[in-house]
């Protein structure tokens, strides 16, 4: 079967559609780390290697194989043998602790797991509680040698018919909010990801650098498009601002997806403006609040296009916002794509009109089977509509205007209640960040036995600035309303955030009084 004719089914997946575009493109390079580049041929050869060699261990279809590790070549060729064996893909998150960890190889029934040198010494703990056969994708890391493991050169594995139901891979949430849960996205969730027509779509001609980690779903929603057009993947293992425009000029670089705080770290390095980034047709975003003002910042000086992309790892509905096409829409996360049915809903499950706030929740063909062992929490995480119809929460508050357009107020969890008002921290944020001398700001609700809760903003400063946290209150408190007002400004180095971007506004609660 070709290319053209493979997309067009309802029932295809994704490393099927891999197999026919390393065929189709035997010498063009599929894939660059650093020094390193395989062609679509090598690299088919080398996944053939890998799944062979899983069948021969004994992993079976709807078997689950972990990888623990930083972005590289191997990485990347376990994730598609995997799926070539026909099992599920457990990417765990180097960033979690060695108990998360475990708790995580242990909840999804991993057979085998792949880390490297430094998750081999975070897991030494802990390791003789796991199961999983080790296998070390470097020479440093505990388990089996990699290139010892694999399959004889040549091998091919034994075909295999994947079910559009079963899992495709089980991606653990950050942990931010409780003990890390498994969300399960199927095949067919992947395979409509493929083929949906998003507008810009990722051709052949893509080459797409990957510069936030390959365990994160942020970064799979452009690896995923990137190889199934049969494009180039250039792979960063670990994110440096000054080196992505490097590589972007060196490689050609054409499409990028990135976090928020990356594209404000790009444009501050010094000389930003003379790297050729010309080739750029398309830039994506998501993951994490992208400010009006970085997004203009990045229209006027970045070559191409400019997309953000609000949904969840969940799935359920997704907001597309062409920036370069709605300047006037930049403080929105734009309208629901096509096939995606987006309300906004009050406490009692009421579907509320246009302009009012409340619970974002969403539906489409995208969304997850659930959580993995987890049938309490994917009740919580679904609204069911009047009609019987299952839709995802996302836990965000939200309105959405007439024309269309969702503009996103802060998350639920975050929301601070003070003296039964509702507080949304993003309007405090936005009044800080308007000082001068403030780069970035998170508020976050503190224990006060007056209020029941007040609000304390963590600042970061620009480069050279000098300032009072009580000058930075009293600037705030003037734009604010009565019961808006910040109670304390703590000025830090930086903000905590995930490997994704995302603020952890968690660990900056830990830094408060049991009670203001």
């Amino acid at each position: 079967m070709n290319i053209k004719d493979y997309v067009a089914q309802d029932d295809g997946n994704f490393e099927g559609l891999v197999r026919l575009q390393a065929e189709a493109n035997l010498e063009k390079t599929a894939v660059i780390c650093e020094q390193r580049r395989l062609t679509y041929a090598e690299l088919n050869r080398l996944v053939n290697r890998l799944a062979a060699a899983l069948q021969r261990d004994g992993v079976k279809p709807r078997g689950v194989v972990a990888i623990c590790a930083a972005t590289s070549i191997e990485y990347l060729a376990t994730f598609l043998g995997v799926l070539r064996a026909g099992a599920t893909v457990a990417p765990l998150s180097t960033a979690a602790t060695a108990e998360q960890l475990a708790a995580m190889v242990v909840d999804c029934g991993a057979s085998h797991l792949f880390v490297d040198a430094d998750v081999s010494r975070q897991l030494a703990g802990v390791a003789p509680r796991l199961s999983a056969r080790q296998i070390a994708l470097n020479a440093a890391a505990d388990g089996d040698a990699f290139p010892d493991w694999l399959a004889p050169e040549g091998a091919r594995p034994a075909p295999v018919t994947i079910d559009p139901d079963q899992a495709f891979n089980i991606i653990y949430s950050s942990g931010t909010t409780g003990t890390p849960k498994g969300i399960v996205q199927s095949q067919r969730m992947r395979w409509y990801q493929v083929i949906r027509t998003d507008p810009p779509g990722y051709t052949p001609e893509a080459i797409t650098i990957l510069s936030t980690p390959l365990y994160s779903n942020t970064t799979l929603t452009s690896l995923i498009p990137t190889l199934a057009g049969g494009g180039t993947l250039v792979l960063m293992p670990k994110f440096d601002a000054r080196q992505f425009l490097v590589l972007c000029e060196a490689h050609r670089v054409n499409v990028a997806m990135l976090v928020p705080v990356q594209y404000r770290r790009i444009l501050a390095v010094p000389n930003f403006d003379r790297f050729d980034l010309s080739n750029f047709r398309m830039k994506f975003a998501t993951s994490a609040p992208f400010p009006a003002d970085l997004k203009s910042e990045v229209l006027r000086r970045w070559p191409g296009g400019l997309i953000e992309y609000y949904g969840m790892t969940e799935g359920g509905g997704t907001c597309m916002l062409l920036a370069h096409e709605h300047p006037d829409k930049l403080h929105t996360v734009g309208q629901p794509i096509p096939g995606h049915d987006m309300k906004v809903i009050d406490d009692e499950g009421r579907v509320l009109p246009p302009g009012q706030a409340g619970e974002v929740v969403g539906r489409s063909e995208s969304m997850m089977n659930g959580y993995h062992n987890r049938p309490d929490k994917t009740a919580e995480a679904e609204w069911i509509s009047p009609e019987g119809l299952r839709y995802i929460r996302t836990g965000d508050i939200a309105t959405i205007d007439a024309d269309g357009f969702m503009t996103l107020i802060g998350r639920k969890k975050d929301m601070i209640i003070s003296g039964g008002i509702n507080v949304y921290p993003i309007d405090l944020e936005r009044a800080l960040i308007d000082h001068p001398a403030v780069h970035e700001a998170a508020v976050v609700g503190a224990p006060s036995a007056e209020w029941g809760e007040t609000p304390v903003a963590f600042i970061t400063l620009n480069d050279g600035a000098s300032v009072s946290p009580e000058e930075v209150r009293i600037f705030a408190n003037a734009k604010l309303g009565k019961m808006q007002r910040i109670s304390e400004v703590r000025i830090i180095a930086v903000l905590p955030r995930s490997a994704i971007g995302k603020v952890l506004k968690r660990e900056l609660q830990d830094q408060l009084p049991p009670a203001m």
